[in-house]
C-alpha cells in the first residue's frame, strides 16, 4: 500500500482494479474492491491495521464486474451513481462465474464462485460531498467509460481517482462507452484548479497528465476506426481495426489475446448499441 497524500492510500498489488483507502478521523473510506476471495481477505486485514474512526464506507467508481464482485464481502455502506444502482437492479440477484469473454480481468481467474451483488445504498445524480474530516471529499458524475462512472476528488489533498477514464498501457472497455462525453470529461483535467492534481487510474495507479493526453488520442483513433465499421461490416474489418488499435500500447505478448478479445467485444457491442439505441448492451 502506498501513501500518495496525508491519510490517502492506493493499492495496486491485486489483480483487477486500483484500490483506494482514505483514513479519516470519522472512519475509513474505501474505493473499489478486489474480486478474488483471498485478495478481499488480505485487503481487509491490511486495512484493519489503520487507526482512525470506526465507521466504514465503500465507493464504487462504476458497476464493472472487476470492481464490484467483491463489494458485498467488504460489509459496509456502499456509495455509487444512481445509474449504477439501476444497473444492479437489472442484473440477476446472484452472479455465477461462467465463460464470458469480454476481456475483463476477472475472467482470467478461477475460484470466484457464486456472488450476491451489493447495490449502492447511497446514490446521487451529479455531485455528492462527504465530510468525514475537516476537508471534503467530492464525488462527481463523469460519463464516458460506462454508465454511472464517477470520479472521487479530494480538493485539499489535490488527488483525483479517475476510475476507467484513463487506462494506461491497455485498451479500455468500449461496449458501454460514450466517446464524446469521455473526451469532454478528460478535457476538464486541463482546468487550472485540476492541473496539478495527483491522478489515479482505476487500472494503473499513479498516472501523468501526458497519459491523459494519450487516452484522448486513443479515443480519437477509436472514433476513426468506427467510421469504417457498421453492423454489416465484414469481420475482417473489425480484426484489422483491433490490430491497428493495439499498436497504441506496449504490453507483454501473453496479453495479446486477452486485449484483442476486449477490443473485439467492445467494438462489436458499441456498433450494435449505436445502430439500435434502444437495445441494451451486455455488460463488460
Amino acid at each position: 500500500m502506498q501513501e500518495i497524500a496525508p491519510h490517502v492510500y492506493i493499492e495496486t498489488a491485486f489483480p483487477g482494479v486500483t484500490l483506494g483507502a482514505i483514513n479519516w478521523p470519522h472512519g475509513l473510506i474505501q474505493i473499489d474492491t478486489p474480486f478474488r476471495p483471498e485478495d478481499i481477505r488480505s485487503w481487509r486485514a491490511e486495512l484493519m491495521t489503520m487507526s482512525g474512526g470506526i465507521d466504514r464506507l465503500l465507493i464504487n467508481l462504476d458497476a464493472h464486474f472487476d470492481r464490484t464482485l467483491g463489494s458485498r464481502q467488504v460489509e459496509c455502506m456502499i456509495v455509487g451513481h444512481e445509474k449504477m444502482a439501476q444497473i444492479f437492479h437489472d442484473r440477476p440477484i446472484t452472479f455465477k462465474a461462467q465463460t464470458i469473454e469480454t476481456g475483463a480481468e476477472w475472467e482470467l481467474y478461477n475460484g470466484i464462485g457464486s456472488i450476491r451483488w451489493a447495490a449502492p445504498e447511497i446514490t446521487f445524480s451529479n455531485r455528492l460531498e462527504i465530510y468525514w474530516d475537516a476537508n471534503p471529499m467530492i464525488l462527481e458524475y463523469h460519463p464516458g467509460p460506462s454508465n454511472g462512472a464517477i470520479w472521487v476528488y479530494l480538493p485539499v489533498e489535490k488527488v483525483i481517482f479517475l476510475g476507467d477514464a484513463v487506462v494506461p498501457n491497455a485498451p479500455p472497455f468500449l461496449a458501454n462507452a460514450d466517446l464524446i462525453a469521455w473526451k469532454e470529461s478528460l478535457a476538464l483535467l486541463s482546468q487550472p484548479e485540476l492541473r496539478n492534481c495527483t491522478l489515479i487510474s482505476g487500472r494503473g495507479g499513479l498516472i501523468t497528465y501526458e497519459q491523459v493526453k494519450e487516452q484522448v488520442r486513443f479515443l480519437e483513433k477509436v472514433e476513426h476506426q468506427l467510421e469504417k465499421i457498421d453492423e454489416k461490416t465484414n469481420p475482417d474489418e473489425i480484426e484489422r481495426s483491433i490490430t491497428h488499435l493495439l499498436k497504441s500500447f506496449e504490453f507483454p505478448p501473453e496479453k495479446m489475446a486477452h486485449y484483442s478479445l476486449r477490443l473485439r467485444w467492445g467494438l462489436q457491442h458499441y456498433v450494435t448499441r449505436h445502430a439500435h439505441p434502444s437495445q441494451e448492451t451486455p455488460e463488460e
